[in-house]
């Protein structure tokens, strides 16, 4: 029976669709051998954490949860009191698809921004930095970004050190959303050290899952934005696992070597090689820069539904017919181009 359920093809409806890279596995099993204390007071732990610091810096606090989500709540709820508010673009994931997460369990006030590419700068943050001692209203706290974006753009380290900066003139903090952020440092050929550490970021939610891990994710506050409530915000947040080995594991496997780059780079060229082909085909227009892992394209209508029902993908703007294509670490050419094939035979 799970061989027939295994017989699916890839698709392109997001990285969350891939499966988990065969070195992280076999480093959950490793990690299934024996008895060791629960709750992160383990060896894989240390050694997971001891891993993040080689890329990042001694000074942080890492603390590993269970899912996207749960970082970024847990990142919001440790930088940002229950009267602040959270500047972010009007796509960011924390806006459009933790279905009020950050809201109802951090305390915390969105205040989405339009974007044309779904990134911040500091001139579309500044008229939102208004209110200051002000008791009614939220006070600006946090400026939160997604690297890579929604759109399949990415920061490079100047762009989010003048948020950064624009941040900490005045008392607020930098927080990044990096589910993808294996995608955006090897977009901008940088370490993760140069996109984070370096540029000033004061919170890190730091993806794995989107890269070929099974599941697990992890918050790292950098510097003094570090806290020691961040132990009982996790718990609180429901994301303290008991057998929290299993993430540290994926972790090592991910982190020790360079197989974080080496998925992420196959993911982003899938991603420029499926762009270029859709863009090269008639009716077909590809709306944003391609800089990590997703695509976005407009298609001719009448493509969309059958080529969706080929191959797994979802519509981003209804009325525009544009649509989203996510590479993942195990894409390979042979997929892409059979999905463009199928739609260059819809739209002859």
């Amino acid at each position: 029976m799970i061989d027939e359920l295994s017989a699916t093809r890839r698709g392109f409806g997001s990285d969350n669709h891939s499966g988990v890279h065969p070195d992280v596995l076999q480093a959950i099993l490793v990690a299934n051998d024996g008895h060791v204390p629960a709750y992160g007071d383990d060896v894989f732990t240390e050694q997971a954490t001891a891993i993040l610091k080689g890329h990042l810096g001694d000074d942080i606090d890492v603390r590993f949860v269970f899912n996207g989500t749960g970082a970024n709540v847990s990142s919001l709820a440790a930088l940002c009191p229950s009267w602040g508010s959270v500047i972010c673009a009007e796509t960011a994931h924390i806006n459009v698809d933790e279905c009020g997460a950050p809201e109802h369990i951090a305390g915390v006030k969105l205040v989405p921004v339009a974007t044309s590419d779904g990134k911040l700068t500091p001139e579309l943050v500044k008229p939102h930095l208004t209110g200051f001692g002000f008791e009614h209203h939220a006070q600006p706290s946090v400026i939160s970004v997604s690297n890579a974006a929604e759109f399949g753009t990415a920061y490079s380290p100047a762009e989010l050190r003048a948020l950064a900066d624009l941040a900490h003139e005045h008392g607020m903090r930098l927080h990044v959303d990096g589910a993808r952020i294996a995608n955006a440092a090897v977009s901008q050929g940088v370490s993760l050290r140069e996109i984070v550490t370096d540029a000033g970021v004061d919170a890190l939610s730091f993806g794995g899952t989107k890269n070929g891990m099974l599941a697990g994710e992890a918050v790292v506050l950098l510097g003094d934005a570090r806290t020691e409530a961040l132990p009982y915000i996790r718990k609180q947040s429901t994301q303290l696992a008991s057998k929290s080995r299993f993430m540290a594991a994926q972790f090592i496997a991910m982190f020790e070597g360079d197989l974080w780059e080496r998925c992420a780079r196959n993911a982003n060229e899938m991603a420029a090689y499926l762009a270029a082909g859709a863009d090269a085909l008639p009716g077909v227009e590809v709306t944003q820069k391609v800089q990590a892992n997703e695509v976005l394209v407009v298609l001719p209508q009448k493509a969309i539904a059958p080529l969706q029902e080929r191959w797994r993908f979802h519509t981003w703007d209804q009325a525009a017919s544009e649509v989203r294509w996510v590479t993942s670490w195990d894409t390979v050419r042979e997929d892409v181009d059979a999905l463009l094939a199928d739609l260059a035979k819809l739209i002859d």
